[in-house]
């Protein structure tokens, strides 16, 4: 199952107590104060892992809390640090505060680590408050609770290239015969019901990431079909590929067919909407007498675009395509990973 958004409560672990007590000890007259301080509690923090595509773990556990720190004791025994709690998330999650709405972290590369919940200070036991006017204090501190917070996390995919068109005009079939995902394929709209990544192979040294999302239909921005709620996960990509079905059964005019997923990706997203794009002609093997792929040739040409005609059936032009996807990856710089220093500790 694939989550894409989830809600959960960290807390930080609270700091142990500081303690009073006094040292007493055969041969030793004057002991004095020997209270130790407390423990600090644990934090929380997440960390991105590239071996995790979903956030469906946190749609059975919201709550996540670090240890507390133990208190102090006598004969300035301190207490224990709290353990750490560290959550593992896939790349491409934003983190946001649910409060405020304000965007705390976007982990946009593996092994990146924030620290989102600190834990409580230990409190000072009555050895810390000995001074020459006060030889025997009773006073020692409590610890200080741990930050709580409730977290939005949202995850978008991180694909170098995306897949976008009408329902059932080839994306997910494509995906299927350049890498080894193997998304739902049948003769229905809507097999694809959430997004599906894969890794494309060109050689040793030469590979890329597609993600398909599910088709679009005219109305999409107003929630028609799946609406554009997997839309988000095309605004990392760096690339697109606007698949239009070139079929002689599809009934639907291909120009057309191309104006509206425009018209929709507009709707969502200026952003996305002029991303580098590669127009691809699917299912030519099933294009009869061509009148349609003839119509798309020429809308092509007086848009000065570039068409890839290829069919997953019989493979033609699917190797093209993929130097072609290849070659327009390499003029275009992949975006920096932001790396969080190490957090001071509280």
């Amino acid at each position: 199952m694939f989550i894409d958004e989830a809600e959960i409560r960290v807390v930080g672990g609270g700091g142990g107590n500081g303690c009073v007590a006094f040292r007493r000890e055969k041969f030793v007259p004057r002991g004095g104060p020997s209270g130790g301080d407390g423990g600090k509690g644990g934090s929380v923090s997440l960390e991105s892992s590239g071996h995790l595509n979903t956030l469906l773990k946190f749609r059975y556990q919201r709550e996540f809390a670090a240890t507390r720190g133990r208190h102090g004791e006598g004969s300035n025994r301190h207490g224990e640090d709290g353990e750490d709690l560290v959550i593992t998330v896939p790349v491409g999650t934003l983190v946001f505060d649910r409060e405020s709405g304000e965007k705390l972290w976007d982990f946009n590369a593996p092994g990146q680590k924030f620290v989102v919940a600190q834990g409580g200070r230990g409190g000072r036991g009555n050895a810390r408050f000995v001074s020459s006017t006060r030889q025997a204090p009773r006073k020692a501190e409590p610890g200080a609770p741990g930050t709580t917070r409730t977290l939005r996390l949202e995850l978008k995919l991180l694909a170098d290239v995306g897949l976008v068109g009408f329902p059932n005009v080839g994306k997910s079939t494509l995906i299927s015969r350049l890498s080894a995902a193997r998304p739902k394929i049948a003769d229905y709209p809507f097999t694809t019901l959430e997004p599906c990544l894969g890794v494309v192979g060109l050689d040793v040294e030469r590979s890329f990431v597609m993600a398909d999302i599910p088709g679009l239909i005219a109305g999409a921005h107003e929630g028609r079909g799946l609406g554009t709620r997997f839309l988000k996960h095309l605004e990392r990509t760096r690339l697109l590929l606007h698949l239009i079905d070139a079929a002689e059964h599809c009934g639907r005019d291909p120009i057309e067919d191309y104006w509206t997923v425009m018209e929709e990706l507009k709707s969502f997203s200026s952003t996305v909407a002029t991303k580098p794009m590669l127009l691809i002609a699917s299912r030519t093997d099933a294009a009869g007498d061509g009148d349609r792929l003839v119509g798309l040739r020429e809308f092509c040409r007086e848009q000065e675009k570039k068409l890839f005609e290829i069919s997953c059936v019989s493979g033609d032009g699917l190797a093209e395509l993929k130097e072609a996807v290849w070659a327009s990856l390499e003029k275009i710089p992949r975006p920096e990973p932001v790396w969080m220093a190490a957090p001071e500790d509280a």
